[in-house]
């Protein structure tokens, strides 16, 4: 069952098989240069909406949240999809070392866990998950 579209934009996941396959449809459609910044609760589903993604790139490797690596670079077919978890960061000198700038600035969608924090600094093309 795909998830429920209860507005223009807006969709409500029951399951992680609903967010997963919303997730899919976005990667299909994303872009070099694209940003979504995934908010919620711990399991809301952040990652899981990002295998999705990866999913819908052609990416076959296993997507896992980095809150350790704080990113990860997955080669999608045509691109390749940058993910980054920004939970354990507390400030900008932090923020400047995990290499996010570089991302935004390359061939392929920044997807960022708990980025809510840091909005102004990742700046415009930001998707608000």
């Amino acid at each position: 069952m795909p998830p429920e579209k209860t507005a223009p934009g807006v969709f409500i996941s029951t399951s992680t098989d609903q967010t997963i396959a919303l997730g899919n449809k976005l990667g299909k459609l994303l872009q070099p240069g694209d940003v979504l910044v995934l908010t919620g609760d711990l399991g809301a589903g952040k990652t899981q909406l990002t295998k999705g993604i990866a999913e819908g790139m052609g990416i076959s490797e296993d997507v896992t949240s980095p809150t350790f690596t704080i990113e990860m670079v997955y080669e999608g077919v045509n691109m390749p999809l940058y993910h980054f978890d920004l939970y354990r960061l507390s400030d900008l000198n932090q923020l400047e070392d995990t290499g996010l700038y570089d991302a935004l600035e390359s061939d392929g969608p920044t997807v960022i866990e708990w980025g809510e924090q840091f909005v102004e600094q990742i700046g415009p093309r930001t998707f608000d998950v």
